[in-house]
């Protein structure tokens, strides 16, 4: 890949589809570059869902260097298109849904921006229910009859308790 940056020569502040949030980053602005990409990559990673992962993966009868080359062999599948992405923003200075465009067209990058938001909300629930259960396990280890005490029942299979605690982190968060 040519490592030059590009910045755009002519102004395009006056397309209707020009918008502060989606236009171009100067080059004099840019701040990233490869090793902030890396960054964020090992911050995927390493992290409690991928220390999940690799317990289950153990759990069900995986050696622990079998569920390690297992979970290092994803992450490096992940890391092609992160690359790829990551590669026009940081050369360009646009960001996704514009490089979008060239893909899907105007309206189809919009489908495409939110089908991305839909993941990253997703996510967002994952990280919030580990959340909520570590929270829960450390007010079991502070005070261990609290949650029989708030006992009401179950739902979507949480007690009220997880459920508080969910809630709980998903406020702080």
């Amino acid at each position: 890949m040519n490592e030059e940056i590009v910045e755009l020569k002519e102004d395009v502040s006056h397309s209707p589809l020009y918008n502060d949030d989606l236009a171009p980053v100067p080059i004099a602005k840019r701040s990233w570059n490869k090793w902030h990409i890396a960054a964020i990559w090992v911050g995927m990673a390493v992290c409690i869902p991928t220390y999940m992962l690799a317990s289950s993966l153990i759990d069900q009868g995986m050696n622990w260097w079998q569920a390690l080359l297992t979970i290092l062999l994803g992450n490096l599948i992940v890391l092609v298109p992160m690359i790829l992405n990551a590669h026009v923003g940081t050369k360009y200075g646009v960001p996704l849904p514009v490089f979008l465009r060239l893909s899907f067209g105007v309206r189809g990058s919009v489908i495409a921006s939110l089908l991305r938001g839909l993941v990253a909300c997703g996510w967002f629930g994952i990280q919030t229910w580990i959340g909520g259960a570590a929270i829960y396990q450390l007010l079991l280890l502070i005070v261990p009859d609290w949650a029989n005490s708030l006992w009401l029942g179950s739902f979507i299979g949480l007690n009220v308790a997880q459920a508080g605690c969910f809630l709980f982190f998903w406020f702080i968060n």
